[in-house]
């Protein structure tokens, strides 16, 4: 409980402090400096989550430009703009900051997938590329109807599908998933929704049976859910939550004796800040992840010597969270992002890339592990490829489990389900152009 308290007096303090700032970190473009628009929510019902992403995502680009120099010379600005992770306030950054840096906001990274859905067709309209790691639409990986989305890294439904891969593995193999009962305890939301298509596929092909049962956001109360659950007896539990719907769900799953370690969490509902509060009713939680936590990897270790040494503050209020699930998450889309602005220079200059050329080095991404190796961040992030028609590039997740103090990966990197996932990608984009009015891109043709 005490620790339970001085996390978020900790939150707390650092909000006084950000509302008084205004737009925390904030580092202004000038002339020939690479700008990042950053859609923040410091404010609201994740605010711990966000604060530890952001900080990890502003870490790195802060790192790049007091090691470094930037990229290629080439110094890195950003600006903040708050959502309170609200649809309507994300769409009101996404025009406010679209035209801000020289020649305009060369990319738009929202984090929150009701803003990526509402958005699509203004950064079609306005050429500017979306990137949604983790989050947003997912057969907006079909760079032929989507070419202004990069859905980079894993999606939700090969995440998805990956988790249903474990739980296959768990029980001996997946032809032993035949007769089980699985529980889709979901956020109702767009995000929350995302998996269902997906899962009911699998339910088929496998011959389990999936119940989907929806938790009206933010998610506090959850006790009619749970005594459901109670009485289906489901064999698993998928948590697909966001914010305090997570340690509210274990708390409720420790109440009505539903044991923790058959609940598999999504990546959002994978940081310290989701199980922390939740106490032991978190111990033997397991989630999927993008991205391990810890400080052990060259990259965070790099940020702590440039950024936080010699008493020197970086970005986070509190230095022990850098290294956390979501902190390292945040530097994984810096990284992406990053990588993206320095392919482009490759092939345009070494200056600041425009948005057409930074869709054009999302495209074109080609991290390998060597390129991670020397990035520092091996382990840390897999390798991606993306090409025309494929904005993911990579597709596979880890698996992870609170031990009371920490999360162990307890798995190697786990892929999804590619063969059953891409026909439906495409099938759902196909319908998407319909509905749109759009003409697929002839991939053959592009470069």
């Amino acid at each position: 409980m005490n620790c339970f308290r001085g996390f978020f007096g900790q939150v707390i303090r650092w909000l006084v402090t950000a509302v008084s700032l205004g737009a925390v970190g904030t580092v202004y473009a000038q002339a020939n400096e690479q700008y990042f628009p950053i859609v923040a929510f410091r404010t609201g019902p994740v605010v711990a989550l966000s604060t530890s992403l952001l900080g990890g995502f502003i870490d790195y680009l802060d790192l790049l430009n007091k090691r470094d120099g930037g990229i290629n010379g080439v110094k890195l600005a950003w600006e903040e703009c708050e959502t309170e992770y609200k649809v309507d306030r994300g769409i009101e950054c996404y025009e406010r900051l679209k035209n801000k840096g020289p020649g305009g906001a060369p990319l738009f990274l929202p984090v929150i997938t009701g803003i990526i859905y509402t958005a699509i067709e203004r950064s079609r309209a306005d050429k500017i590329p979306i990137v949604s790691i983790g989050t947003g639409r997912t057969d907006s990986a079909d760079g032929r109807v989507f070419p202004y989305i990069f859905a980079l890294a894993t999606h939700y439904w090969n995440g998805s599908t990956a988790k249903i891969r474990f739980i296959g593995q768990r029980e001996g193999g997946m032809d032993k998933l035949k007769g089980k009962k699985i529980v889709n305890l979901y956020h109702g939301s767009a995000y929350g929704k995302e998996t269902i298509p997906v899962l009911d596929a699998q339910a088929k092909k496998y011959g389990f049976e999936i119940v989907h049962i929806e938790v009206t956001p933010p998610g506090a109360e959850q006790q009619s859910q749970w005594l459901q659950i109670r009485r289906l007896n489901p064999d698993w539990v998928i948590l697909r939550s966001a914010g305090i719907m997570t340690p509210a769900a274990l708390k409720s799953a420790q109440r009505v004796g539903y044991p923790v370690d058959r609940i598999i969490g999504v990546w959002w509902a994978g940081s310290e800040e989701d199980v922390i509060p939740a106490g032991d009713a978190a111990k033997g939680f397991i989630t999927n992840t993008i991205n391990p936590s810890g400080q052990d990897f060259p990259v965070i270790r790099e940020i702590l010597t440039h950024l936080y040494g010699g008493g020197k503050r970086g970005n986070m209020e509190d230095p022990k969270r850098v290294g956390s699930s979501v902190y390292n998450a945040g530097v994984l889309h810096a990284i992406l992002t990053t990588e993206a602005v320095r392919t482009a220079q490759e092939k345009f200059g070494k200056k600041a890339m425009d948005r057409e050329q930074v869709r054009w080095g999302l495209e074109h991404l080609n991290i390998d592990e060597a390129r991670l190796k020397k990035l520092g961040a091996g382990g840390l992030l897999q390798p991606v490829k993306t090409s025309c028609s494929n904005h993911e590039g990579g597709g596979a997740v880890k698996f992870q489990q609170w031990d009371g103090q920490k999360w162990v990966v307890i798995s190697d990197w786990v892929p999804g389900d590619e063969a059953m996932v891409r026909p439906m990608i495409e099938e759902s984009a196909a319908k998407y152009a319909k509905e749109k009015g759009i003409a697929p891109r002839d991939c053959s043709k592009e470069s």
